[in-house]
């Protein structure tokens, strides 16, 4: 063998040991970090492409065709949830009513069993409620998506594949915020489905929901429809709300399965209806599949999800409000509270300014812009442009990890009609008022004790137990001042309120 060949045979033997090392640690991400070389458990996401969206349409055949293949193709990566939790259900004797001396003449031993009044054992038996629900494979090597609330509280968890496979499951993670759950199986030849985009759908494209609707014998439904609406919020499931809204048919049991697009990617996780009777009536949303895959990789990377935060309440910004502000309705977020010691506070925000752009990107709402500070990493710099009396500021702020929330329990409506001309009624913030609101006592502030629930002030959102720290743009410090205020205000005329709720601060413009 001569040197040339020696040198070729050398080479041959590295390039094919570089191509063995792709094939081995394809699967595999690596970080360089001031420690050395590490693993990363990324989830490895199919990343191969359909076509089906380009299927040749030329007869109701073909039209007929282009969606048996797309059901086709998403159908073996959906999976059916089944879950068990075991709860503690007492015995009550019926022998109880009779009071002790049946008690004493049939004896201990035979009352134990039951739980009654006079023994005061605490036995009983223990119940499993089984739960059913829907999921989609999302990598080769057993992951799993799904809603928080198919999973949440379940002892055991398992899955039904396409082939018929009853599979143990593992709970990965859970995020309560957007009711979407990680789970995992140890299982072969699993089917992941593709991701898409969810932020290029469109409203009127075609779509397909895949479940298991009203229980495992209709387990992979498929059911077809349209995107109605993109950016539903407000709709009272999650904290953090951009759902597609859909007229595919859901139905109890669905939740957790996929929203999948013409060309059979995933674009959103189904996850409730909007039904007055319980069942389908064409009103049906999804998580989008963007804010799912950073949840779940979230979740499974570091088994939790962590959120920026700016440390501000926002809220929309309607006609009256904009009326009273001198501002254009629908555009921007109005600033309410700003926490103390909160990244917010500390570049000095204000409650009043105008939230009008977010790194470069204009804000439409409220809903909007929470869900892009949220989606944010703890430690990122973001910037935006505020209007504060008129003028644009430019604000620039390194976001914190968003703190563990206690909600406080909500505040009743006294529902009595209140025959005064704004449509509630203020008291000064007493200690005698304060115990009876369950509010801390603040003497000299005015306070909301009763609103007519068929007056302007209930429909704007005013509600009972809300403390009034401003009306008209001018502060209160005195229930003499709101009286003097309230003496220059004619029906018909716009009232702008400032008002505290809860530790919240916000805006309220209505016609009295």
């Amino acid at each position: 063998m001569n040197k040339k060949q020696a040198i070729l045979k050398y080479l041959l033997v590295v390039f094919a040991g570089i191509a063995v090392g792709a094939l081995v640690f394809s699967n595999v991400e690596f970080n360089l970090s001031p420690k050395g070389l590490s693993l990363s458990n990324r989830p490895n996401f199919a990343t191969a492409t359909n076509n089906i969206e380009n299927y040749p349409i030329q007869s109701l055949k073909g039209f007929n065709d282009a969606f048996v293949q797309i059901a086709e193709s998403a159908t073996p990566s959906v999976v059916t949830i089944f879950t068990e939790k075991t709860v503690n259900q007492r015995f009550v004797s019926p022998y109880g009513f009779f009071g002790r001396h049946f008690d004493d003449f049939f004896g201990r031993p035979f009352n134990d069993f039951f739980d009654t009044p006079q023994s005061g054992s605490g036995r009983g038996h223990k119940e499993v409620q089984q739960g059913i629900g829907s999921g989609v494979v999302v990598t080769h090597d057993g992951y799993i998506l799904t809603n928080n609330h198919v999973i949440d509280g379940a002892d055991e968890v398992y899955i039904r594949t396409f082939d018929n496979r009853k599979i143990e499951a593992k709970v990965i993670g859970k995020d309560s915020k957007t009711d979407l759950a990680v789970i995992k199986v140890n299982a072969k030849d699993l089917k992941p489905i593709l991701i898409g985009d969810s932020d290029k759908l469109r409203v009127g494209e075609w779509v397909i929901a895949i479940g298991s609707p009203l229980g495992e014998n209709f387990a992979r439904t498929v059911t077809q429809g349209i995107v109605s609406a993109k950016g539903r919020a407000n709709v009272g499931l999650a904290d953090y709300e951009d759902f597609i809204q859909t007229d595919a048919a859901i139905n109890p049991g669905n939740s957790g399965g996929p929203l999948v697009n013409i060309n059979g990617e995933l674009v959103g996780i189904n996850t409730a209806i909007a039904s007055r009777t319980g069942g389908f009536e064409g009103i049906g949303f999804a998580v989008p599949s963007n804010m799912a895959q950073k949840v779940m990789t979230a979740l499974i990377t570091t088994g939790k999800v962590a959120r920026g935060y700016l440390g501000v309440t926002i809220q929309n910004i309607d006609e009256n409000i904009a009326k009273a502000m001198h501002l254009k309705a629908g555009e921007g977020a109005l600033v309410g509270t700003v926490v103390d010691g909160s990244p917010a506070a500390k570049i000095g925000l204000k409650t009043g300014d105008v939230i009008v752009d977010f790194n470069d990107s204009k804000v439409k709402g409220s809903n909007e812009l929470r869900n892009s500070i949220s989606s944010q990493a703890p430690g990122s710099t973001v910037k935006f442009r505020v209007l504060r009396n008129g003028t644009i500021r430019l604000f620039q702020v390194r976001l914190e990890e968003q703190p563990a929330r206690n909600v406080a329990a909500a505040l009743t409506d006294d529902q009595q009609k209140i025959p005064v001309v704004f449509g509630f009624r203020a008291e000064e913030l007493t200690a005698q008022t304060s115990k009876r609101l369950n509010l801390n006592p603040a003497a000299g502030k005015v306070v909301i004790t009763a609103i007519d629930p068929a007056s302007n002030a209930y429909f704007a959102g005013l509600r009972s137990g809300d403390v009034i720290l401003s009306m008209n743009r001018q502060s209160l410090s005195s229930f003499a001042e709101y009286n003097a205020l309230v003496k220059n205000i004619k029906s018909g005329d716009l009232l702008f309120l400032l008002v505290e709720r809860q530790g919240n601060k916000i805006y309220f413009a209505f016609n009295v």
